[in-house]
């Protein structure tokens, strides 16, 4: 791995243990016991999405899972998830509320653009604001194809191209004017956080095909009417929300 892109796993290794310590570490136990599995910062249910399907039986990895609330939400529906993030301290608190809770499940503490695991093991990787904005597309994505069986599905949520154009510059909530210009977009340096990817859809589409996959869809994700913000992640909020798409939930196919 190149020296830079080694450092700057480092500096998001880093923002993670924080952000586990301050936010996530106590948010985790909440979002374990969700009665059903729900997409991003408004909590859109999945069966109004149906990007997943029946999950029963089948082998599925998270990339980035964080706290792994959504593998425990899989478990729960039948699937065999592995968890797979480079934060030790949101591995931990996995631990703690498998241990507590249950379901329990394999853990992978390691990088989703280098993932010590053989090839074809899985018949959907998915990801929820994890891989997508934190690793370089050039680098996950082929290492999701690698890990799927043929027919496989890639599915992942990320923050909205449009919501990354409308982040002031020193970080915060999107307002309603474009602040950068969108190829600055594609690499971004938070003051005081992490280094985040967040492509245009010409470089998604791009990126998907160029490692083997097929685009099924592109969900864009708005806030509802009734909806609240959330509670620490202020990307965009609730009425930011209802007006332009905060996130887009992407669906592939290893063909």
């Amino acid at each position: 791995m190149a020296e830079g892109r080694a450092a700057e796993i480092a500096v998001n290794r880093e923002v993670w243990a924080i952000v586990n310590e301050r936010f996530t570490n106590g948010a985790a136990e909440g979002m374990w016991v969700m009665p059903e599995v729900v997409w991003g910062l408004f909590a859109t249910p999945e069966r109004e999405l149906g990007v997943l399907g029946d999950v029963e039986g089948m082998d599925v990895l998270e990339l980035a899972c964080g706290t792994a609330y959504f593998s425990a939400w899989l478990a729960r529906a039948g699937a065999r998830p592995v968890g797979l993030d480079f934060s030790g301290e949101q591995l931990a608190t996995v631990r703690h509320l498998q241990a507590r809770l249950g379901p329990d499940f394999p853990l992978v503490h390691a990088d989703a653009e280098q993932v010590p695991l053989a090839s074809g093991l899985f018949d959907l990787v998915v990801s929820e604001h994890g891989v997508a904005a934190w690793c370089e597309p050039e680098r996950w994505l082929p290492e999701a194809a690698r890990l799927l069986r043929p027919g496989g599905r890639l599915v992942f949520l990320t923050n909205s191209n449009l919501s990354a154009l409308c982040v002031p510059a020193d970080g915060g909530v999107a307002g309603d004017r474009l602040l950068r210009g969108q190829r600055e977009t594609r690499r971004v340096q938070w003051p005081g956080g992490g280094i985040e990817f967040h492509p245009s859809h010409g470089d998604w589409v791009r990126h998907l095909r160029s490692a083997g996959f097929i685009i099924e869809a592109m969900h864009e994700i708005y806030a509802p009417d009734d909806g609240i913000d959330h509670p620490f992640y202020e990307i965009a909020s609730r009425e930011w929300a209802n007006r332009w798409p905060a996130e887009e939930l992407w669906v592939a196919v290893r063909p």
